[in-house]
This record gives structure tokens, C-alpha cells and sequence, in this order.
């Protein structure tokens, strides 16, 4: 799908995920390539094996939480996770991702009505979210223009230098 628009299977995970269950703090210092080895690995350990570019990540209350490391959604774009869908995320994770150009969304009542294996489309810029699997659509809370010019162009660095 085109723009902030992505269709994909779901991989779901539950409340409070913080920065060290989706990236190990042992693993920060490594190039993004070799720390992806290890995303999730003690909650997921098929992840890195499994996880193909362009699927979803669903999750539930305060994905993100804990440390200001912005190596975790670094791995997460390095692996391809083409968007992630949660009723509320970490503020600083959130942030980061935007910065990054890794799309998320909030999107209350997701996590107990999407299940792992789900087909989802996923309209960051109408903050809309349809299940295909099971025909029900969810509406997430839009993103500050800013906010979306920053995905729309990939990241901060990127809509900054374009002036």
C-alpha cells in the first residue's frame, strides 16, 4: 500500500512493553543489524526469526515504556515492522518512533480484538484500522499534522532537510 497507508500480519503483544523487553540493554551498543538479532527475545524469541518486513506489530497499554533508549523502535524499523498499533504507547518510545519514521498509532480497544495471525490495514493518516480477518474496523486518535509530515517523509532528519 502507498504513504502512511500499510496492510500486513499481525504479531500482538500484551500492556507495558518497555524499551528493554523490545530491545535487551546488553544488545544496545551493537549496529542495528546484529542488536535485531535479539528484538524481543525474552517475551518472543521466534521474533527475529519469524518476523517478516512489512508485518504489524499490535500491542496493548504503554508499549515502549521504561528508558529513553532510542535504539528500541530503531530495530523495530530496521526489521521492517511496517507499523505499530497500540492503545497507548511509551511517551518518549512514541516520539522516537515519529522522529524515526517508524509509523504508530493509538488506537483504543485494538490489543482485544486483534489476534496474533490477523490481516490488518492500517491508515495512519485517517487513523483508521480494519481487521480483515475479522471484518471489524477501529478508529485510533489522529496524529498532529507535524506529526504525520514527519512519517510522510521518513523521519525528522529527512522532512529537515528538505527545508
Amino acid at each position: 500500500m502507498a504513504g502512511l497507508k500499510f496492510q500486513g500480519t499481525v504479531w500482538t503483544f500484551g500492556d507495558n512493553i518497555d524499551t528493554d523487553q523490545i530491545n535487551p540493554g546488553q544488545y544496545m551498543d551493537l549496529p542495528a543489524e546484529e542488536a535485531s538479532e535479539h528484538v524481543f527475545e525474552a517475551i518472543a524469541p521466534e521474533f527475529s526469526k519469524e518476523f517478516k518486513a512489512g508485518e504489524l506489530i499490535v500491542a496493548g497499554n504503554n508499549f515502549g515504556c521504561g528508558s529513553s533508549r532510542e535504539t528500541a523502535p530503531d530495530v523495530l524499523k530496521y526489521v521492517g515492522a511496517a507499523a505499530i498499533v497500540a492503545e497507548s504507547f511509551g511517551r518518549i518510545f512514541f516520539r522516537n518512533a515519529v522522529a524515526i519514521g517508524l509509523p504508530v498509532l493509538v488506537c483504543p480497544g485494538i490489543s482485544a480484538q486483534t489476534k496474533g495471525g490477523d490481516t490488518l490495514e492500517v491508515d495512519i493518516e485517517a487513523a483508521l484500522v480494519r481487521n480483515l480477518t475479522t471484518n471489524k474496523e477501529f478508529k485510533g486518535e489522529r496524529l498532529h499534522e507535524m506529526m504525520l509530515n514527519s512519517l510522510r517523509k521518513g523521519g525528522i532528519m529527512k522532512l529537515l532537510s528538505e527545508g
